[in-house]
């Protein structure tokens, strides 16, 4: 627990400090699921204020498909930030552990999305655009989620909730088909992101768990616009339905 609250630590100073990319890093889709035709859908908020929106569904016993879309809009006074970003893919899940109660996923999948930057000035006519950044891009990914259920609970307002950990280390490479400054064409840039997320879920219901995810984003290449510049820190709502249950607690 120490480990997972000093990595928490290090990805809030991320990202709070974290400098203007042209990339903003969805939460990542972590079903865990369990069995055959399991349901998940997902919804998660950011400090940086990104929304993704998260699926999956369990078409055997061990295959999952994932869809996931997320939605960025940021407001400063003297920077504008938008980003859409749409995603599926395909993995294989499996219980672990003697008593079968933790889950290991791996998934790999495509994405394609769109990111503009405004720079704005402020004139005696008001604020102006001063630099528009757009970038059309595409995205690969591999991710490996990991799950555990703990025996600790948490005790608020007379009720007991269990509480479930679990990781997601994801490696994204982003690369971009248009990119343009002031409406002039600029060279392609890609990049590849090591982006690890610790979570922690709460369990509310048999279905429906609150969870708090935390993690980094680290760029493998040095670049000037797709860099390494936002983390994630979110609060989301989280449904299971079917499935064995073995990460919630009835």
């Amino acid at each position: 627990m120490n480990t997972i609250r000093s990595i928490s630590i290090i990805a809030l100073l991320l990202v709070l400090n974290s400098c203007a990319s042209l990339y903003m890093p969805n939460v990542p889709n972590t079903p865990m699921l369990s069995a055959k035709d399991e349901v998940h859908a997902s919804g998660h908020l950011t400090l940086k204020g990104n929304f993704s929106f998260n699926s999956a569904y369990a078409f055997s016993d061990h295959w999952g498909v994932l869809l996931n879309a997320s939605v960025t809009n940021q407001e400063r006074a003297r920077k504008e930030f938008k980003q859409n970003l749409l995603e599926s893919g395909i993995g294989y899940f499996t219980k672990i552990g003697v008593e079968q109660n933790r889950i290991l996923e791996i998934y790999a999948g495509l994405g394609t999305g769109n990111s503009e930057r405004i720079y704005l000035t402020n004139t005696s006519s008001g604020l102006i655009a001063d630099e528009t950044q757009e970038i059309n891009f595409g995205k690969k990914f591999l991710q490996l989620n990991y799950s555990t259920k703990k025996k600790k609970t948490l005790n608020l307002f007379g009720a007991r909730f269990p509480l479930n950990y679990g990781t997601a280390l994801r490696i994204s490479h982003i690369r971009s088909n248009k990119f343009q400054i002031n409406g002039l064409e600029q060279l392609a840039e890609d990049n590849i992101f090591f982006e690890p997320v610790f979570f922690t879920r709460m369990a509310v219901s048999k279905n429906l768990q609150l969870q708090y995810s935390s993690g980094s984003n680290f760029g493998l290449k040095n670049r000037k616009y797709l860099q390494a510049g936002n983390g994630v820190l979110s609060i989301g709502l989280v449904w299971n339905m079917g499935g064995n249950n073995v990460t919630r607690v009835d």
